[in-house]
């Protein structure tokens, strides 16, 4: 198991984990911990020390990744002399193991409910004895849900050069990216807002900003034009509300 740290096409760092694939796993996943940027969210239960919650939240989840490297590990084909490959790239997370899903088995159709197809039954079932997976084939529904309770884009899944192909997207709306789009504070706050509520209204843009009707009308217009939220609505702004791409954090 290789991960490797890109800028572009530049490789910035390299590491390689190898012996049994208890090891590999350990390694990679504290590999991930090493470069992986984390915050910290504080949660007020009740107004003493023990009432403090510290949660960390990584940039992707760590058990979503977890999930995909075991699925790596399980499901690659050891016939094809090629190492399971994580990608960190600036934008996204990249993990390829060598060999095609199992026939009938298609990348679509690990987006729902799918009957669990294995390539190398009795490596299943070690990690299955180990309690580190189960035989219903929801490892990729999980992945999936994980992304959507951390308000990140769904992972794609893909064939790609006789392998099988999974990439994590960031947060494509953190406001460190939208200010690079040249966005104001208050349109920051907007699109802080929709991800957190799914929508915005111009009234209530309005309220959040502290802003005229004719001014929430223009900034919104410019998310709108800048492919940041999606409009909808009726006749001359009646009705109108705007939406987030990348849906509401948690569903």
């Amino acid at each position: 198991m290789r991960i490797g740290i890109f800028r572009g096409n530049q490789i910035l760092d390299s590491h390689d984990f190898k012996g049994t694939l208890w090891e590999q796993l350990a390694g990679a996943m504290e590999r991930f911990r090493q470069v992986l940027k984390v915050r910290f969210e504080i949660k007020v239960e009740e107004a003493t020390l023990e009432g403090l919650q510290r949660k960390e939240v990584w940039e992707y989840p760590l058990e979503a990744l977890r999930e995909a490297l075991i699925n790596a590990l399980i499901h690659r084909d050891y016939t094809i002399p090629a190492d399971i490959q994580i990608k960190i790239h600036e934008d996204r997370l990249e993990i390829w193991n060598a060999g095609e899903l199992p026939l009938p088995l298609r990348p679509d159709d690990l987006r729902g409910p799918h009957r669990s197809v294995l390539r190398n039954p009795l490596i299943a079932q070690a990690f299955y004895f180990a309690g580190l997976i189960e035989r219903w084939g929801t490892g990729t529904t999980r992945i999936i849900e994980l992304c959507r309770q951390q308000g990140l884009p769904e992972p794609e899944f893909q064939h790609q050069q006789g392998g099988f192909l999974v990439t994590f997207a960031k947060d494509p709306y953190t406001p460190e990216r939208l200010r690079a789009m040249g966005l104001n504070e208050r349109q920051v706050q907007a699109v802080l807002y929709v991800k957190e509520r799914g929508s915005i209204t111009n009234k209530e843009y309005q309220q959040l900003t502290g802003v005229s009707k004719r001014t929430a009308s223009d900034e919104l217009s410019e998310l709108v034009e800048k492919g940041v939220l999606i409009k909808t609505g009726g006749q001359r702004g009646r009705g109108t509300t705007y939406w987030a791409k990348i849906g509401r954090i948690g569903q």
